[in-house]
Protein backbone atom coordinates (compact mmCIF):
# COMPACT_ATOMS: atom_id res chain seq x y z
CA UNK A 1 0.00 0.00 0.00
CA UNK A 2 1.57 3.27 -1.13
CA UNK A 3 1.93 6.31 1.11
CA UNK A 4 -0.14 8.43 -1.29
CA UNK A 5 -2.98 5.89 -1.32
CA UNK A 6 -2.94 5.64 2.48
CA UNK A 7 -3.12 9.41 2.94
CA UNK A 8 -5.88 9.81 0.34
CA UNK A 9 -8.01 7.06 1.89
CA UNK A 10 -7.65 8.50 5.40
CA UNK A 11 -8.50 12.01 4.23
CA UNK A 12 -11.54 10.72 2.31
CA UNK A 13 -12.67 8.77 5.38
CA UNK A 14 -12.46 11.87 7.57
CA UNK A 15 -14.32 13.95 4.96
CA UNK A 16 -17.00 11.27 4.58
CA UNK A 17 -17.50 11.16 8.33
CA UNK A 18 -17.82 14.93 8.58
CA UNK A 19 -20.32 15.07 5.69
CA UNK A 20 -22.37 12.19 7.12
CA UNK A 21 -22.68 13.88 10.50
CA UNK A 22 -23.05 17.53 9.47
CA UNK A 23 -24.86 17.33 6.12
CA UNK A 24 -26.69 14.01 6.15
CA UNK A 25 -27.55 14.35 9.86
CA UNK A 26 -26.40 10.80 10.58
CA UNK A 27 -26.00 9.99 14.26
CA UNK A 28 -22.30 10.28 15.16
CA UNK A 29 -22.33 6.78 16.66
CA UNK A 30 -23.43 5.19 13.38
CA UNK A 31 -21.27 7.45 11.21
CA UNK A 32 -18.14 6.62 13.19
CA UNK A 33 -18.78 2.87 13.15
CA UNK A 34 -19.58 2.71 9.42
CA UNK A 35 -16.59 4.85 8.43
CA UNK A 36 -14.34 2.75 10.69
CA UNK A 37 -15.38 -0.47 8.96
CA UNK A 38 -15.18 1.11 5.49
CA UNK A 39 -11.67 2.43 6.19
CA UNK A 40 -10.55 -1.01 7.30
CA UNK A 41 -11.86 -2.57 4.09
CA UNK A 42 -10.30 0.15 1.92
CA UNK A 43 -6.87 -0.44 3.48
CA UNK A 44 -6.89 -4.20 2.94
CA UNK A 45 -7.86 -5.51 6.37
CA UNK A 46 -9.84 -8.74 6.53
CA UNK A 47 -13.26 -8.72 8.26
CA UNK A 48 -12.01 -10.48 11.40
CA UNK A 49 -9.14 -8.01 11.77
CA UNK A 50 -11.47 -5.05 11.25
CA UNK A 51 -13.93 -6.15 13.92
CA UNK A 52 -11.13 -6.97 16.35
CA UNK A 53 -9.90 -3.38 16.08
CA UNK A 54 -13.44 -1.92 16.16
CA UNK A 55 -14.43 -3.89 19.26
CA UNK A 56 -11.15 -3.42 21.12
CA UNK A 57 -11.08 0.30 20.33
CA UNK A 58 -14.67 0.68 21.54
CA UNK A 59 -14.04 -1.26 24.74
CA UNK A 60 -10.64 0.20 25.57
CA UNK A 61 -11.74 3.82 25.46
CA UNK A 62 -14.90 3.14 27.46
CA UNK A 63 -12.79 1.27 29.97
CA UNK A 64 -10.60 4.33 30.42
CA UNK A 65 -13.25 7.07 30.46
CA UNK A 66 -16.54 5.31 31.24
CA UNK A 67 -16.48 5.65 35.04
CA UNK A 68 -15.07 9.16 34.76
CA UNK A 69 -17.86 10.30 32.43
CA UNK A 70 -20.65 8.69 34.47
CA UNK A 71 -19.47 9.94 37.86
CA UNK A 72 -18.64 13.32 36.38
CA UNK A 73 -22.14 13.52 34.95
CA UNK A 74 -23.59 12.82 38.40
CA UNK A 75 -21.35 15.47 39.99
CA UNK A 76 -22.48 17.93 37.34
CA UNK A 77 -26.15 17.29 38.11
CA UNK A 78 -25.51 17.68 41.85
CA UNK A 79 -23.66 20.97 41.34
CA UNK A 80 -26.42 22.30 39.14
CA UNK A 81 -29.49 21.07 41.04
CA UNK A 82 -28.23 22.34 44.40
CA UNK A 83 -27.04 25.72 43.15
CA UNK A 84 -23.39 24.96 43.96
CA UNK A 85 -22.43 25.71 40.34
CA UNK A 86 -24.03 29.13 40.71
CA UNK A 87 -22.08 29.77 43.92
CA UNK A 88 -18.84 28.78 42.18
CA UNK A 89 -19.63 31.03 39.22
CA UNK A 90 -20.39 33.97 41.51
CA UNK A 91 -17.15 33.39 43.44
CA UNK A 92 -14.99 33.30 40.31
CA UNK A 93 -16.72 36.32 38.82
CA UNK A 94 -16.33 38.18 42.09
CA UNK A 95 -12.60 37.49 42.15
CA UNK A 96 -11.86 38.29 38.51
CA UNK A 97 -14.67 40.70 37.76
CA UNK A 98 -17.82 40.25 35.69
CA UNK A 99 -16.30 42.21 32.81
CA UNK A 100 -13.63 39.50 32.56
CA UNK A 101 -15.94 36.50 33.02
CA UNK A 102 -14.65 34.70 29.91
CA UNK A 103 -11.09 35.02 31.20
CA UNK A 104 -12.29 33.77 34.59
CA UNK A 105 -13.74 30.67 32.93
CA UNK A 106 -10.50 30.00 31.04
CA UNK A 107 -8.39 30.48 34.18
CA UNK A 108 -10.61 28.01 36.01
CA UNK A 109 -9.85 25.47 33.30
CA UNK A 110 -6.14 26.35 33.22
CA UNK A 111 -5.70 25.64 36.93
CA UNK A 112 -7.93 22.55 37.01
CA UNK A 113 -6.23 21.11 33.90
CA UNK A 114 -2.86 20.83 35.65
CA UNK A 115 -3.85 17.72 37.64
CA UNK A 116 -7.13 16.82 35.89
CA UNK A 117 -7.56 15.11 32.52
CA UNK A 118 -9.31 17.53 30.19
CA UNK A 119 -12.15 14.99 29.70
CA UNK A 120 -13.01 14.58 33.37
CA UNK A 121 -12.19 18.23 34.11
CA UNK A 122 -14.69 19.44 31.54
CA UNK A 123 -17.40 17.10 32.78
CA UNK A 124 -16.91 18.36 36.34
CA UNK A 125 -16.66 22.05 35.46
CA UNK A 126 -19.21 22.28 32.63
CA UNK A 127 -22.16 23.03 34.97
CA UNK A 128 -20.32 26.18 36.09
CA UNK A 129 -20.32 27.52 32.53
CA UNK A 130 -24.12 27.76 32.40
CA UNK A 131 -24.75 30.17 35.29
CA UNK A 132 -21.61 32.15 34.35
CA UNK A 133 -22.89 32.54 30.79
CA UNK A 134 -26.34 33.48 32.08
CA UNK A 135 -24.97 36.01 34.56
CA UNK A 136 -22.62 37.52 31.94
CA UNK A 137 -25.34 37.53 29.24
CA UNK A 138 -23.28 35.60 26.66
CA UNK A 139 -23.82 32.43 24.65
CA UNK A 140 -22.99 29.17 26.41
CA UNK A 141 -20.61 28.51 23.49
CA UNK A 142 -18.38 31.37 24.66
CA UNK A 143 -17.90 29.97 28.16
CA UNK A 144 -17.63 26.40 26.84
CA UNK A 145 -14.83 27.38 24.45
CA UNK A 146 -12.94 29.32 27.12
CA UNK A 147 -13.22 26.47 29.63
CA UNK A 148 -12.18 23.90 27.05
CA UNK A 149 -9.14 25.96 26.02
CA UNK A 150 -7.91 26.40 29.58
CA UNK A 151 -8.25 22.70 30.36
CA UNK A 152 -6.73 21.49 27.09
CA UNK A 153 -3.59 23.64 27.21
CA UNK A 154 -2.43 22.59 30.66
CA UNK A 155 -3.56 19.01 30.05
CA UNK A 156 -1.27 18.80 27.01
CA UNK A 157 1.70 20.85 28.27
CA UNK A 158 2.18 19.67 31.87
CA UNK A 159 3.94 16.33 32.50
CA UNK A 160 1.51 15.37 35.26
CA UNK A 161 -0.47 13.53 32.59
CA UNK A 162 0.49 10.15 31.09
CA UNK A 163 0.95 11.40 27.53
CA UNK A 164 3.15 14.38 28.35
CA UNK A 165 5.04 12.31 30.91
CA UNK A 166 5.65 9.75 28.15
CA UNK A 167 7.05 12.53 25.96
CA UNK A 168 9.41 13.62 28.74
CA UNK A 169 10.60 10.07 29.35
CA UNK A 170 10.84 9.18 25.65
CA UNK A 171 12.89 12.24 24.72
CA UNK A 172 14.82 12.27 28.01
CA UNK A 173 13.61 15.82 28.65
CA UNK A 174 14.11 17.32 32.11
CA UNK A 175 10.84 16.94 34.03
CA UNK A 176 11.13 20.12 36.10
CA UNK A 177 12.09 22.33 33.15
CA UNK A 178 9.31 20.82 31.05
CA UNK A 179 6.76 21.43 33.81
CA UNK A 180 7.85 25.06 34.27
CA UNK A 181 8.04 25.89 30.56
CA UNK A 182 4.85 23.93 29.94
CA UNK A 183 2.90 26.13 32.33
CA UNK A 184 4.39 29.22 30.65
CA UNK A 185 3.66 28.02 27.09
CA UNK A 186 0.10 27.17 28.13
CA UNK A 187 -0.55 30.85 28.92
CA UNK A 188 -0.52 32.24 25.34
CA UNK A 189 -2.53 29.21 24.25
CA UNK A 190 -5.15 29.90 26.90
CA UNK A 191 -5.26 33.59 25.97
CA UNK A 192 -5.75 32.59 22.32
CA UNK A 193 -8.67 30.45 23.46
CA UNK A 194 -10.22 33.42 25.27
CA UNK A 195 -9.88 35.60 22.18
CA UNK A 196 -11.34 32.86 19.97
CA UNK A 197 -14.25 32.44 22.37
CA UNK A 198 -15.02 36.16 22.29
CA UNK A 199 -14.57 36.67 18.55
CA UNK A 200 -15.79 33.40 17.00
CA UNK A 201 -17.77 31.35 19.51
CA UNK A 202 -19.82 34.43 20.42
CA UNK A 203 -21.47 34.06 16.99
CA UNK A 204 -22.86 30.65 18.01
CA UNK A 205 -26.18 31.17 19.77
CA UNK A 206 -26.64 28.60 22.55
CA UNK A 207 -28.84 29.69 25.49
CA UNK A 208 -27.20 28.86 28.86
CA UNK A 209 -30.44 27.43 30.25
CA UNK A 210 -29.28 26.81 33.82
CA UNK A 211 -31.62 24.43 35.64
CA UNK A 212 -32.69 27.11 38.14
CA UNK A 213 -32.18 30.83 38.65
CA UNK A 214 -30.54 32.08 41.82
CA UNK A 215 -33.87 33.40 43.10
CA UNK A 216 -35.62 30.08 42.44
CA UNK A 217 -32.92 28.12 44.23
CA UNK A 218 -32.99 30.39 47.26
CA UNK A 219 -36.77 30.14 47.38
CA UNK A 220 -36.61 26.35 47.10
CA UNK A 221 -33.78 25.62 49.54
CA UNK A 222 -33.85 28.67 51.78
CA UNK A 223 -30.18 29.35 51.05
CA UNK A 224 -27.51 28.20 48.64
CA UNK A 225 -24.53 26.05 49.72
CA UNK A 226 -21.50 27.86 51.16
CA UNK A 227 -18.51 28.67 48.99
CA UNK A 228 -16.16 26.04 50.42
CA UNK A 229 -18.88 23.39 50.37
CA UNK A 230 -19.72 24.25 46.76
CA UNK A 231 -16.09 23.98 45.66
CA UNK A 232 -15.44 20.82 47.71
CA UNK A 233 -16.32 18.16 45.07
CA UNK A 234 -13.95 19.76 42.56
CA UNK A 235 -11.24 20.57 45.11
CA UNK A 236 -11.16 17.04 46.51
CA UNK A 237 -10.78 15.58 43.00
CA UNK A 238 -8.00 18.02 42.07
CA UNK A 239 -6.22 17.49 45.40
CA UNK A 240 -6.30 13.69 45.25
CA UNK A 241 -5.04 13.50 41.66
CA UNK A 242 -2.37 16.14 42.31
CA UNK A 243 -1.09 14.27 45.38
CA UNK A 244 -0.97 11.02 43.42
CA UNK A 245 1.03 12.73 40.65
CA UNK A 246 3.49 14.12 43.21
CA UNK A 247 3.77 10.74 44.93
CA UNK A 248 4.67 9.14 41.60
CA UNK A 249 7.63 11.46 40.97
CA UNK A 250 11.03 9.78 40.67
CA UNK A 251 12.16 11.43 43.92
CA UNK A 252 9.31 9.61 45.76
CA UNK A 253 8.54 12.47 48.20
CA UNK A 254 6.00 10.33 50.07
CA UNK A 255 8.19 7.23 50.05
CA UNK A 256 7.29 3.88 48.55
CA UNK A 257 5.23 2.40 51.36
CA UNK A 258 1.69 2.70 52.68
CA UNK A 259 1.29 6.43 51.97
CA UNK A 260 2.16 6.03 48.30
CA UNK A 261 -0.09 2.96 48.06
CA UNK A 262 -2.98 4.96 49.52
CA UNK A 263 -2.37 7.95 47.21
CA UNK A 264 -2.10 5.66 44.17
CA UNK A 265 -5.52 4.33 45.11
CA UNK A 266 -7.45 7.51 45.90
CA UNK A 267 -5.56 9.54 43.26
CA UNK A 268 -6.60 7.29 40.40
CA UNK A 269 -8.89 9.53 38.28
CA UNK A 270 -11.81 7.10 38.43
CA UNK A 271 -11.53 6.64 42.21
CA UNK A 272 -11.04 10.38 42.73
CA UNK A 273 -14.23 11.11 40.81
CA UNK A 274 -16.15 8.46 42.73
CA UNK A 275 -15.05 10.16 45.97
CA UNK A 276 -15.93 13.56 44.50
CA UNK A 277 -19.33 12.17 43.52
CA UNK A 278 -20.09 11.16 47.11
CA UNK A 279 -18.90 14.57 48.34
CA UNK A 280 -21.22 16.25 45.81
CA UNK A 281 -24.17 14.33 47.24
CA UNK A 282 -23.68 16.15 50.55
CA UNK A 283 -24.67 19.35 48.73
CA UNK A 284 -28.25 18.16 48.44
CA UNK A 285 -30.31 19.82 51.16
CA UNK A 286 -31.97 17.59 53.75
CA UNK A 287 -35.37 18.76 52.55
CA UNK A 288 -34.51 17.53 49.04
CA UNK A 289 -32.83 14.20 49.92
CA UNK A 290 -35.82 12.27 48.55
CA UNK A 291 -34.72 13.33 45.06
CA UNK A 292 -31.11 12.15 45.46
CA UNK A 293 -31.64 8.89 43.55
CA UNK A 294 -33.49 10.81 40.85
CA UNK A 295 -30.54 13.19 40.43
CA UNK A 296 -28.11 10.27 40.19
CA UNK A 297 -30.30 8.75 37.47
CA UNK A 298 -30.35 12.03 35.57
CA UNK A 299 -26.57 12.18 35.70
CA UNK A 300 -26.25 8.65 34.34
CA UNK A 301 -28.86 9.22 31.62
CA UNK A 302 -27.16 12.42 30.49
CA UNK A 303 -23.92 10.50 29.95
CA UNK A 304 -25.20 7.31 28.27
CA UNK A 305 -25.53 8.64 24.72
CA UNK A 306 -22.17 10.33 24.95
CA UNK A 307 -20.49 7.08 25.98
CA UNK A 308 -21.79 5.39 22.81
CA UNK A 309 -20.29 8.14 20.67
CA UNK A 310 -17.00 8.08 22.58
CA UNK A 311 -16.80 4.31 22.12
CA UNK A 312 -17.37 4.58 18.37
CA UNK A 313 -14.68 7.25 18.23
CA UNK A 314 -12.37 4.76 19.92
CA UNK A 315 -13.18 2.23 17.18
CA UNK A 316 -12.25 4.73 14.49
CA UNK A 317 -9.02 5.55 16.28
CA UNK A 318 -8.14 1.85 16.62
CA UNK A 319 -8.50 1.30 12.87
CA UNK A 320 -6.23 4.28 12.20
CA UNK A 321 -3.67 3.11 14.75
CA UNK A 322 -3.45 -0.24 12.96
CA UNK A 323 -2.31 1.46 9.74
CA UNK A 324 1.41 2.12 8.98
CA UNK A 325 1.16 5.87 9.54
CA UNK A 326 4.43 6.25 11.42
CA UNK A 327 6.55 4.75 8.66
CA UNK A 328 4.80 6.83 6.00
CA UNK A 329 5.35 10.16 7.75
CA UNK A 330 8.89 9.42 8.90
CA UNK A 331 10.03 8.48 5.44
CA UNK A 332 8.51 11.38 3.57
CA UNK A 333 8.56 14.53 5.70
CA UNK A 334 11.95 14.59 7.47
CA UNK A 335 13.69 17.93 6.92
CA UNK A 336 16.55 19.32 9.08
CA UNK A 337 15.36 22.88 8.46
CA UNK A 338 12.06 22.34 10.25
CA UNK A 339 13.43 22.25 13.83
CA UNK A 340 10.58 22.27 16.39
CA UNK A 341 8.08 22.55 13.54
CA UNK A 342 8.52 18.92 12.44
CA UNK A 343 7.55 17.33 15.79
CA UNK A 344 4.53 19.66 15.79
CA UNK A 345 3.51 18.58 12.27
CA UNK A 346 3.90 14.88 13.11
CA UNK A 347 1.78 15.18 16.25
CA UNK A 348 -0.81 17.37 14.49
CA UNK A 349 -1.21 14.82 11.70
CA UNK A 350 -1.71 11.97 14.14
CA UNK A 351 -4.05 14.05 16.30
CA UNK A 352 -6.25 14.89 13.33
CA UNK A 353 -6.21 11.28 12.13
CA UNK A 354 -6.46 9.42 15.44
CA UNK A 355 -7.99 11.70 18.04
CA UNK A 356 -6.65 10.16 21.27
CA UNK A 357 -4.20 12.74 22.66
CA UNK A 358 -2.16 10.36 24.81
CA UNK A 359 -1.71 7.84 21.97
CA UNK A 360 -0.74 10.67 19.62
CA UNK A 361 1.87 11.97 22.06
CA UNK A 362 3.42 8.53 22.55
CA UNK A 363 3.55 7.78 18.82
CA UNK A 364 4.88 11.22 17.85
CA UNK A 365 7.57 10.88 20.53
CA UNK A 366 8.77 7.55 19.15
CA UNK A 367 9.04 9.10 15.69
CA UNK A 368 10.74 12.29 16.84
CA UNK A 369 13.43 10.73 19.04
CA UNK A 370 15.67 9.48 16.18
CA UNK A 371 15.43 12.88 14.49
CA UNK A 372 16.49 15.10 17.42
CA UNK A 373 20.15 15.53 16.48
CA UNK A 374 19.37 16.17 12.81
CA UNK A 375 16.80 18.78 13.83
CA UNK A 376 19.24 20.50 16.19
CA UNK A 377 17.21 19.47 19.21
CA UNK A 378 19.66 17.03 20.80
CA UNK A 379 20.66 19.35 23.67
CA UNK A 380 18.85 19.21 27.05
CA UNK A 381 16.88 22.38 26.22
CA UNK A 382 16.27 21.18 22.68
CA UNK A 383 14.67 18.03 24.04
CA UNK A 384 12.35 20.07 26.25
CA UNK A 385 11.32 22.27 23.31
CA UNK A 386 10.76 19.19 21.14
CA UNK A 387 8.51 17.81 23.89
CA UNK A 388 6.54 21.06 23.97
CA UNK A 389 6.24 21.02 20.16
CA UNK A 390 4.76 17.52 20.28
CA UNK A 391 2.36 18.65 23.01
CA UNK A 392 1.27 21.63 20.90
CA UNK A 393 0.72 19.39 17.88
CA UNK A 394 -1.33 16.97 19.95
CA UNK A 395 -3.97 19.70 20.29
CA UNK A 396 -4.41 20.17 16.50
CA UNK A 397 -7.21 19.45 15.93
CA UNK A 398 -9.93 18.05 18.17
CA UNK A 399 -12.75 16.76 15.97
CA UNK A 400 -15.17 13.83 15.61
CA UNK A 401 -12.67 11.05 16.41
CA UNK A 402 -11.67 12.68 19.70
CA UNK A 403 -13.55 11.86 22.91
CA UNK A 404 -12.91 15.39 24.20
CA UNK A 405 -14.70 16.86 21.16
CA UNK A 406 -17.89 14.97 22.01
CA UNK A 407 -17.64 15.69 25.72
CA UNK A 408 -17.44 19.43 25.05
CA UNK A 409 -20.27 19.22 22.51
CA UNK A 410 -22.64 17.12 24.61
CA UNK A 411 -22.11 18.98 27.89
CA UNK A 412 -22.51 22.37 26.17
CA UNK A 413 -25.64 21.69 24.08
CA UNK A 414 -23.69 22.06 20.81
CA UNK A 415 -24.73 20.26 17.67
CA UNK A 416 -21.91 18.80 15.59
CA UNK A 417 -21.64 21.77 13.23
CA UNK A 418 -21.42 24.18 16.17
CA UNK A 419 -18.81 21.99 17.87
CA UNK A 420 -16.62 22.05 14.76
CA UNK A 421 -16.76 25.83 14.73
CA UNK A 422 -16.17 26.25 18.47
CA UNK A 423 -14.02 23.30 19.60
CA UNK A 424 -12.19 22.30 16.41
CA UNK A 425 -11.48 25.88 15.38
CA UNK A 426 -10.33 26.79 18.88
CA UNK A 427 -7.91 23.86 19.11
CA UNK A 428 -6.39 24.89 15.78
CA UNK A 429 -5.95 28.45 17.05
CA UNK A 430 -4.38 27.52 20.40
CA UNK A 431 -2.11 24.95 18.76
CA UNK A 432 -0.80 27.42 16.18
CA UNK A 433 -0.28 30.17 18.76
CA UNK A 434 1.53 27.70 21.01
CA UNK A 435 3.94 26.45 18.33
CA UNK A 436 4.74 30.02 17.29
CA UNK A 437 5.61 30.79 20.91
CA UNK A 438 7.68 27.59 21.16
CA UNK A 439 9.51 28.45 17.92
CA UNK A 440 10.38 31.89 19.30
CA UNK A 441 11.63 30.24 22.49
CA UNK A 442 13.83 27.94 20.40
CA UNK A 443 15.48 30.97 18.76
CA UNK A 444 16.37 32.28 22.22
CA UNK A 445 17.14 29.13 24.21
CA UNK A 446 19.01 26.97 21.67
Amino acid sequence: MSTTYLFVVIILAIIAMIIAITKLKAHPFLALLIVSIALGLATGMNPKEIMTHVESGFGNILGSVGIIVLTGGIIGVMLEKTGAALVIANTILGAVGEKRSVLAMALTGYVAGIPLFCNSGYVVLAPIARPMAKKSNVSLAVMATALSAGLFTTHCFTPLHPGTLAIANGLNANFGVLLGLGLIVAIPGTIAGVIYAKKISSKIDIPPNPEFTEEELIAKYGKLPGKLHSFSPILIIVLLIALQAIASLESAPFGTGAVKFFLDLVGNPSIALIIGMFVSMTLVAKSDRANLTKYIGEGINSSAGMLAIIGAGGSFGAILQALPLAESIGGNFLSPALGVILPFIIAAFFKTAMGATTVVQVLATSMTLPMLDVLGLGSPMGRVLAALAIAAGSMVVSHANDAYFWIVAEFSDMNTKQAYKAQTGMTLAIGLVSIIFIYLLSLILI
